[in-house]
């Protein structure tokens, strides 16, 4: 096998797709088929499902992946050694992250980093915070922004920032006072997260102490999708659990934001790696960065 097939590999798993991968590395879709047929002859075994347009790893392709993604990062440290431009950095940073992060504190990080580091692009997979640790553990990109941690000894968690959860209300509710306790929630209909939110866990354990379970709530709605879920309470449809630094962001004349009677503490969110394992040297560069400038992220919006 050579590197151009295990890079090949490497960037359909990324991309979930054999013209995305293409794509973003400037070969043909041709070209990435080919190497990724040479290498599974090789190998004799199948690493990858095409099912219809996206693509999955197989069993043996999941654990041929945490050595392809770790041989191709230590190529590319090599070859940076050797290179007289010590301070240039390129490459694709494939991050996971969950929604808050995503939508809060990411985009301003990735641009002032892209600022500095104009040969760097980015791949970004949002979930929630369990599945972005779940796919990091997997391999399935170098670093991960959630707003939870999980008992694992092998990742290394940094604190990034700190925030509110709050109660996001339509503008059209007839409510009054400046915020809200759990009792006085539950009267209204409940846009929920997805089951893997930390904002939701924390928010259903806080309440289950107070003895409101998850069937006290008259739940209207369920979605995934952060920005979903803003519009709907915009709309009307119901009241719902959400970070105040996302709220702040999105600047709505349409929603008020309660503070919520039984939250006193802040939330805290984390940038997550693997412990042990070769970060690529823009991953290196980019955690190195967000370390020494998180406190820029919310400078503005703070100021306001």
């Amino acid at each position: 096998m050579d590197f151009k097939q295990i890079e090949a590999f490497v960037n359909v798993v990324r991309y979930k797709s054999f013209s995305r991968a293409a794509d973003a590395t400037f070969f043909t879709q041709p070209t990435i088929s080919t190497h990724i047929s040479t290498l599974e002859k090789e190998l004799g075994t199948r690493l990858l499902d095409r099912r219809g347009r996206t693509v999955e790893m197989t069993p043996q392709g999941r654990k041929f992946y945490k050595y392809a993604v770790e041989m191709v990062n230590t190529r590319e440290l090599a070859v940076g050694a050797l290179n007289d431009s010590g301070d240039e950095i390129e490459g694709i940073l494939e991050l996971q992250t969950s929604s808050i992060p995503g939508l809060t504190f990411l985009p301003e990080m990735l641009s002032r980093f892209h600022d500095i580091h104009l040969k760097t692009r980015f791949y970004v997979d949002t979930s929630d915070s369990r599945t972005a640790i779940e796919n990091l553990i997997d391999r399935r990109g170098e670093l991960a922004f959630v707003g939870d941690k999980i008992n694992n000894s092998n990742l290394s968690y940094t604190k990034i920032f700190s925030d509110k959860v709050v109660l996001a209300v339509p503008a059209s509710f007839n409510m009054e006072g400046s915020d809200i306790s759990i009792s006085e929630a539950v009267k209204y209909p409940f846009i929920w997260r997805e089951n893997g939110s930390a904002t939701k866990t924390s928010f259903e354990e806080t309440a289950a102490n107070l003895g409101y379970d998850k069937t006290t709530f008259d739940v209207v709605a369920r979605f995934n999708d952060l920005d979903t879920i803003i519009r709907s309470v915009e709309q009307g449809l119901g009241v719902s659990v959400l970070s105040q630094h996302t709220l702040d962001k999105m600047h709505s004349n349409d929603i008020r934001i309660l503070p919520i009677k039984e939250f006193k503490k802040n939330r805290d969110f984390y940038m997550v790696s693997l412990k042990g394992i070769t970060h690529s040297p823009v991953a290196e560069a980019f955690c190195n960065f967000v370390k020494e400038n998180k406190e820029l992220a919310f400078k503005s919006s703070d100021q306001e």
